[in-house]
């Protein structure tokens, strides 16, 4: 113990004494919240743009349809001639989706018969649909309960329909913060931060192989000092850097750029620093199966880039294809950032124990293979 805590002061002294790399390890959190402010902080959601083609002339059901569409907030309504305008609106993008309430929608619906609906064009593949859907179903629903109480008689429908229309409702209305955007910056920094973290575990792991290329790590060995307290000072050394910039990130995310994740930070530092252990384990499979340290690096870069951006570190994974998806749920990264999501859903730590158990996996599978390829090297320069 006494030789462990010796290499960890030994190992603190050499990386202050690089003061550049200590340096980009400190600074490293605030370029990934300082990336996600200037990406999102400025983000304002756009309104939808509706076109809206009324075949149905003037009848009251028709136009009342079109009034409740443009008190939604955050429609754009466009009035259209005709069914090749809007259809023309939406192919050139002018308009997101267009409706067209065909002739004769109001006498289908006082009826039931066909004819009571609207039909919604967007391009192929569109989520407007069912945005839009969300809205008038509901609408169209109200006054398809007014025409079964009239039984079919357009009479009795006008009558309770007017006395609807005439009726005020109370209605209590309470405003929610829109905290997308919030969790949105807070997602894209965690996935920063990931790309930071694995590059500064691998960075401080790699100093054992320049150690050896330098010849201190055999004036160490030659000491009573034993290859694994080396090998075990170095993890305590890069788990203590990795925990130093997950506060680091937490408190210039809360206190400084006012992120607020919408996650309790200790839940959120409990999840960051599993995944931390997971990068140490795997910093110390690529030093494990490198011969150098430019080996180190290009391996290094092979890996992280590429994993970081199937996992979503850097991009919703939701624009992936889902053939891509489903890679990404053997990464690491994939479990951290989907552990977040559910925190911020409302999901409390035992509810992630799936999650904190496949991190703990990855850990334990990337230090056996660390560990078993230490034990059988033959280079007589091994560490263990």
């Amino acid at each position: 113990m006494k030789d462990t805590l010796w290499l960890i002061r030994r190992n603190l002294v050499s990386m202050g004494r690089s003061y550049k790399s200590l340096l980009l390890y400190l600074l490293a959190p605030v370029i990934g919240i300082t990336l996600s402010f200037l990406i999102y902080g400025n983000e304002k959601p756009a309104d939808l743009r509706l076109g809206i083609a009324n075949l149905d002339g003037e009848q009251p059901v028709a136009q009342d349809l079109i009034g409740f569409l443009e008190g939604i907030e955050g429609m754009k309504i466009t009035l259209m001639a005709d069914e090749a305008e809007a259809n023309s609106a939406v192919v050139g993008g002018d308009s997101d989706a267009a409706i067209i309430v065909r002739n004769g929608f109001a006498q289908g619906i006082q009826t039931g018969e066909a004819g009571g609906d609207v039909e919604i064009v967007t391009l192929q593949d569109s989520a407007v649909a069912p945005y839009i859907r969300s809205y008038i179903d509901p609408y169209l629903g109200n006054l398809e309960s007014i025409a079964k109480t009239a039984a079919g008689s357009p009479e009795a429908f006008a009558e309770a329909y007017a006395k609807v229309r005439g009726e005020a409702f109370p209605v209590a209305m309470e405003l929610a913060d829109d905290r997308s955007v919030q969790r949105d910056m807070t997602n894209r920094a965690i996935g920063y931060l990931i790309v930071f973290m694995l590059f500064s575990a691998i960075n401080l792991s790699s100093f054992m192989i320049k150690e050896k290329e330098n010849r201190t790590y055999f004036r160490l060995v030659a000491s009573p000092l034993s290859g694994r307290t080396y090998v075990a000072s170095n993890i305590a050394v890069n788990l203590l850097l990795l925990l130093v910039q997950i506060i680091a990130m937490l408190a210039i995310m809360n206190g400084i750029f006012g992120i607020k994740p919408d996650v309790p930070l200790w839940q959120l530092g409990a999840m960051l620093f599993l995944f931390a252990s997971a990068a140490v384990a795997l910093s110390l499979v690529v030093v494990a199966f490198s011969s150098s340290s430019m080996t180190v690096n290009a391996v290094s870069n092979f890996l992280i880039i590429p994993s970081c951006l199937l996992a979503g570190c850097m991009f919703p994974v939701e624009l992936m294809p889902e053939s891509i998806r489903d890679i990404a749920s053997f990464l690491p990264q994939r479990w951290l950032l989907e552990a977040v999501n559910q925190l911020q859903l409302g999901a409390s730590l035992p509810d992630l124990a799936l999650h904190a158990l496949i991190l703990l996996a990855f850990t334990a599978v990337f230090a056996l293979a660390a560990i078993y390829k230490f034990g059988h090297n033959r280079d007589t320069r091994t560490y263990i």
